[in-house]
């Protein structure tokens, strides 16, 4: 299941980047975080999925 960032929920707290850097970013204006690698299975996708303050970070 691929790793979605619903744009119009995301706050851009950086939560999502500041727990697993190599699968979220930030956009080019640093407001809202995007997904890099959307087929990871790294362990802090997870944890960043349940710290997101807007629920903006799922899987479909």
């Amino acid at each position: 299941m691929a790793i979605v960032i619903d744009e119009e929920e995301c706050v851009g707290c950086e939560s999502c980047v500041e727990l697993c850097p190599d699968v979220f970013a930030m956009d080019d204006d640093g407001e809202k975080a995007v997904v890099l690698a959307a087929d990871s299975d790294a362990d802090c996708v997870e944890e960043a999925i349940d710290s997101c303050p807007s629920e903006a970070i799922s899987r479909s």
